[in-house]
């Protein structure tokens, strides 16, 4: 070999040495890099899955509470519809009691609402023609007891049942329907306690 021939093959060997450190040198940069890489992307979709189970946890709170307040809801309302459904079956038994019941009734509820003044009592047309012969004596004498007098009406109105106070030219009504207007809060806290 001669000397030209020696100093290309050394510098070629030193060529192939620079080659080969820069190559393992970048290949040492490149796992680095690597590896900085994959960590972050184990952390992102670490980051992601947290993420996804909060808000999946999240969700799902919503959703079951969402439910608890629908069930809820839909518990009420069945409970409204029953305490009305008693409510008018309370009120049918009341129209269908035989006469003399009804009308014992009547006094009844009369006694606790006549004022001690001159009036009228008015009924529906229905009962203004049931009324018992001694229904006007009973009335009166619940009247007089109290400081009043009262007289049957021959007139008439539209209520459903029970009577109209007319004094003075002023109201009280004591229908069935305006009783039980009056008196529901107290109806529907009885009946709940009654049914549930």
């Amino acid at each position: 070999m001669t000397g030209l021939e020696k100093i290309t093959s050394e510098i070629k060997a030193e060529a192939d040495r620079s080659v080969a450190a820069i190559i393992d040198k970048a290949n040492a940069e490149a796992e680095v890099i690597i590896a900085g890489a994959e960590k972050e992307a184990a952390e992102a979709v670490e980051k992601i899955d947290h993420e996804v189970s909060v808000r999946l946890s999240a969700s799902k709170s919503t959703a079951e509470s969402a439910a608890a307040l629908r069930k809820r809801r839909l518990i009420l309302e069945e409970k409204q519809k029953l305490i009305g459904e008693v409510i008018e079956d309370a009120k049918k038994l009341i129209y269908a009691l035989p006469d003399n019941v009804y009308f014992e009734k009547i006094l009844k509820l009369a006694e606790k609402n006549v004022s001690p003044a001159e009036g009228t009592i008015i009924f529906n047309e229905k009962d203004l023609n049931r009324l018992p012969t001694d229904f006007a004596t009973k009335l009166n004498a619940i009247a007089v007891s109290k400081g009043g007098k009262l007289s049957v009406s021959k007139e008439t109105r539209p209520i459903d049942g029970g009577f109209i106070l007319l004094y003075e030219g002023i109201d009280q009504n004591c229908s069935i329907t305006s009783l039980f207007e009056t008196n529901i809060e107290s109806l529907q806290d009885n009946i709940q306690k009654l049914l549930f």
